[in-house]
């Protein structure tokens, strides 16, 4: 028997196909079933991705959530044969994405296409690693001030930017670099 915290890690995504416009319908009828199967402690997540489409009527704006993938549904699971029969047999799953044979199990979504995914939904965003502090040398790798060295003066995270002091014309001059565009010198 496996613990809480082993199945944790055994969990991944996978891809269940639908038919498109029950989508919604497939997700409300795998939680009925895991919870009326007792299934909570292999199937976690399910999950219809979606994203908002800003559109503009009659002058206004307007906020429509939109399927990103009309016809599939992820779901976060241990698989393992109960599960996995569990998740095949709900009623409106047509089968698993990347099921080799369509009787084999599924392949797992990976790590990076699930970030993607999540992060395009706003559901999970992936921690910022930043490797920059007040003080660093860098050098500008790309922009208008492609080549140009400075010293970091302010580290802004959540904007992904920094406010370095670049020597333009022998003059210390306040240049606002996204990360993406300098490397530690």
């Amino acid at each position: 028997m496996t613990t809480s915290e082993e199945r944790q890690s055994l969990k991944n995504w996978y891809v269940i196909h639908t038919y498109s416009g029950y989508e919604n319908k497939v997700k409300a009828n795998l939680e009925r079933r895991i919870h009326s199967m007792n299934m909570q402690d292999k199937i976690f997540r399910v999950l219809v991705p979606m994203e908002d489409e800003v559109e503009f009527k009659d002058g206004k704006r307007k906020i429509t959530p939109k399927k990103v993938f009309p016809g599939y549904v992820l779901v976060e699971m241990v698989m393992d044969d109960e599960s996995w029969y569990v998740v095949r047999n709900t009623s409106g799953v047509t089968g698993f994405v990347g099921s080799p044979g369509g009787g084999e199990k599924p392949l797992p979504l990976q790590d990076k296409e699930v970030k993607t995914i999540l992060k395009q939904m706003g559901i999970e965003t992936p921690r910022l690693k930043v490797d920059f502090a007040k003080g660093d040398r860098v050098k500008v790798t790309s922009g208008p001030f492609f080549d140009f060295t400075g010293i970091v003066d302010e580290v802004q995270p959540e904007k992904e930017k920094v406010r370095a002091l670049i020597s333009i014309f022998g003059r210390e001059t306040p240049v606002e670099l996204e990360f993406y565009q300098i490397e530690k010198v």
